[in-house]
């Protein structure tokens, strides 16, 4: 079961993601320390491994850096979920192996503190806090594939 933190506002940027100031260091643990700080200074405090953050549209804008994914992946959580994502955030997902689901309406489906499920493959999120399955579009196998060999390095020399 994971626990959704949810961000009713759209825009949600790769520097309130991790902080410009944090990027002299490509250490996962230490960018997780890190993680939502400006947006949410007690982030990393409340959440748990497994948690789910859900925003509004356009998550993950601004500038193009590896290190908004590594530190969400720091952090262990399971997935974003959001209106729409930036378009190199999203695909910085996949390459960094990281699984986004794209959920139009995402934060008036899903409340703040809500138990959900996500079955990645059926392409379903169980709200067992609202009682409600809320059908999403799983990710297309060729960025399946990508994820499950660990990132785009990997799924490289993997072929």
């Amino acid at each position: 079961m994971s626990t959704a933190h949810v961000y009713k506002r759209d825009h949600v940027n790769t520097d309130e993601i991790i902080p410009a100031r944090y990027l002299n260091t490509d250490d996962v643990a230490e960018l997780a320390s890190h993680c939502m700080e400006d947006l949410d200074g007690g982030f990393m405090d409340k959440c748990k491994a497994g948690d789910i953050i859900v925003a509004g549209q356009d998550f993950g804008c601004g500038s193009s850096r590896e290190h908004a994914v590594w530190s969400i992946q720091g952090a262990k959580i399971a997935t974003v979920i959001a209106d729409t994502f930036a378009r190199i955030f999203y695909r910085n997902c996949i390459n960094c192996g990281y699984y986004v689901i794209e959920l139009p309406g995402a934060t008036d489906k899903i409340a703040d503190g809500d138990d959900i499920e996500v079955d990645y493959d059926a392409g379903v999120i169980n709200n067992k806090t609202q009682g409600t399955k809320i059908e999403f579009k799983p990710l297309p196998d060729f960025a399946l594939d990508i994820i499950n060999d660990g990132g785009l390095i990997k799924h490289i020399k993997n072929k």
